[in-house]
């Protein structure tokens, strides 16, 4: 039997970064809100059954206003994330269904992952438990401080992680329940708690073309990724105003 999953993307962030007066899941790439997109890669998944849009408080209004039809129709639901972005995940936790199996947490401005990717780190989770998406790192890095190079850093093994992070249920609960009980503890996503409290996390190997858009100058890279790629559009009816959101 096919597991339920449960999606919680995550546009809750403040964007200090991205240097633009709207915030990075607002900006269009291609026509289309960056959020938008990345949730279209799961609303016509037969084995999503619950779709969660984690935003911040400030935000609430202009989503509901210009995007909630849209997110009505597809049974999308909003919940308001925190800070941080764990505090984010764990909120949006809390109002996952009882019955959902697989948990995937998404990056709203990662609008580039393809169907393939989605079905096969997914069917990684499903298998073990834990899975993500993640390049091998083909850059030379280096290690730096105050301006002057330390060291060359052995890039062989290193991967970029990416998302969807896809876990079990229970497994993802425990492991941010093991975070409450030390508040004080940094992570960078979610994976690292399975690492934590000592579950492998299988890799799904990707490119980088799963692109996080954190620039501006990363909405015309993405833009150019979509282009290259086959036109596909929702099935069915698309809801209201679908020419212009969707």
């Amino acid at each position: 039997m096919a597991k339920k999953v449960g999606v919680i993307i995550c546009a809750a962030g403040a964007s200090r970064r991205f240097g633009d007066r709207r915030k990075k899941p607002f900006v269009d790439v291609a026509g289309r809100a960056v959020f938008l997109r990345s949730v279209e890669l799961f609303t016509n998944r037969d084995d999503v059954k619950q779709i969660l849009l984690a935003i911040s408080s400030e935000d609430k209004e202009l989503v509901d206003v210009k995007w909630g039809a849209n997110l009505k129709f597809f049974n999308v639901k909003t919940c308001i994330g925190g800070s941080e972005r764990f505090e984010t995940v764990n909120n949006a936790l809390a109002l996952i269904k009882n019955d959902i199996d697989l948990i995937a947490v998404h990056d709203a401005v990662r609008c580039c992952v393809t169907e393939k990717w989605v079905d096969e780190v997914i069917a990684a989770a499903a298998r073990t438990g834990a899975a993500i998406l993640a390049c091998p790192v083909v850059a030379t890095l280096k290690d730096v401080k105050d301006s002057i190079i330390v060291k060359t850093v052995d890039r062989n093994d290193l991967y970029e992680a990416q998302t969807p992070q896809v876990f079990e249920t229970e497994l993802l609960k425990k492991a941010y329940d093991s975070l409450n009980n030390d508040p004080a503890k940094k992570i960078s996503d979610d994976a690292q708690l399975m690492e934590n409290l000592g579950h492998m996390v299988t890799i799904v190997e990707t490119d980088s073309s799963n692109i996080k858009i954190t620039y501006p100058n990363d909405i015309a890279v993405a833009e150019a990724i979509l282009k290259s790629r086959p036109k596909t559009k929702p099935q069915g009816y698309a809801g209201p105003y679908a020419e212009a959101q969707w």
